[in-house]
């Protein structure tokens, strides 16, 4: 689903999805607000939903697809919130029937909504039949229907949300950021445009093959994630031995946090850590998972996240769309 032949046959859903939200921009009023946050969640949820499920609508009313989308936005925050705080079950095992919190009451009702969701969508792909699909939905169907009878409905239905969890609150975060931070430095925003303006013609719309020539475009998306990783303990990590590291003792089996946000703000490594300034990586060629292991926003070796090159793709096709067609304040 996510290497570089797939991504290209992709391309058309995107161009749709980036053509439509800057349409709709272009229908407001002149200076009223925009929420880019849920604009950009919506448009990155319609290209991945297409990608995982093909040409099921789960709303076909463009406005009713948006209320849909920042409801859909609001449960997956609701998961990643609960997913995220310390449950004293964890640490006290013999309370966990109590759940003080309502950690679990919590979760169980956010997979109530996300269950319901995809119980619609599989029935729908059932009731339509499966021979001219080739999406990931149909390919994990019919790994459950003709493959290993352990893989059940449960297993599909969460990694679809895996997918689409993971590729797109993530992505529309990055890119509110980032165009706040431009927004409160209006050099970086004016040379940003300027740049996209040169290479595409102020009189022309940005197509997604030209984003392997925006440089400062990407050492942006470098910067906010720097500053503003989307997972700030990486994903939990578990030593399948013990080792020593650095003078400390990591027992087998323990949860090892890897904190991307504090190694990305030392200032041992970098230069002003605090300050936004994309110019750093126009400097320095560091990938998404630099050897040095100073620039880790995607994780490193064979647990980095598999959709790294998917949201370079969204985030710098996106946000030079955003500010080639849009002045921002």
């Amino acid at each position: 689903m996510l290497n570089n032949e797939t991504m290209d046959s992709f391309y058309h859903l995107r161009r749709k999805e980036t053509r439509s939200t800057t349409k709709l921009l272009f229908n407001m009023n002149v200076g009223c607000s925009v929420n880019i946050g849920d604009l950009m969640f919506v448009t990155i949820m319609n290209v991945v939903t297409s990608m995982i499920w093909g040409g099921i609508k789960m709303v076909e009313d463009s406005e009713d697809r948006m209320r849909f989308g920042v409801e859909f936005r609001k449960v997956i925050k609701e998961i990643n919130g609960l997913m995220a705080t310390s449950n004293l079950s964890d640490f006290y095992p013999s309370l966990a029937w109590l759940d003080l919190q309502g950690i679990e009451k919590g979760m169980k009702a956010a997979r109530g909504k996300i269950d319901g969701l995809f119980d619609g969508i599989i029935d729908q792909r059932r009731k339509n039949g499966s021979d001219e699909n080739k999406d990931i939905l149909q390919f994990l169907l019919n790994l459950k229907d003709n493959g290993d009878s352990e893989f059940t409905m449960t297993h599909i239905k969460g990694l679809l949300l895996d997918m689409i969890s993971g590729g797109t609150d993530t992505t529309s975060s990055t890119i509110e950021y980032a165009l706040a931070h431009m927004i409160d430095k209006p050099e970086i925003l004016k040379k940003a445009q300027q740049e996209v303006d040169t290479l595409v013609g102020e009189g022309n719309i940005v197509e997604e093959s030209h984003i392997k020539n925006l440089p400062y475009l990407h050492a942006i998306m470098k910067e906010v994630l720097r500053l503003r990783p989307t997972v700030p303990l990486l994903l939990p990590h578990s030593p399948s031995e013990s080792c020593v590291i650095g003078g400390y003792t990591v027992p087998k089996d323990a949860r090892v946090f890897v904190n991307a946000w504090a190694i990305h703000r030392d200032p041992s490594v970098w230069e002003n850590p605090l300050e936004f300034r994309p110019e750093r990586f126009l400097n320095q060629k560091l990938g998404y998972s630099e050897s040095g292991f100073k620039y880790l926003p995607f994780g490193s070796g064979r647990r980095m996240c598999p959709g790294a090159m998917m949201a370079e793709r969204m985030f710098v096709y996106l946000l030079s769309s955003l500010i080639h067609s849009f002045d921002w304040r």
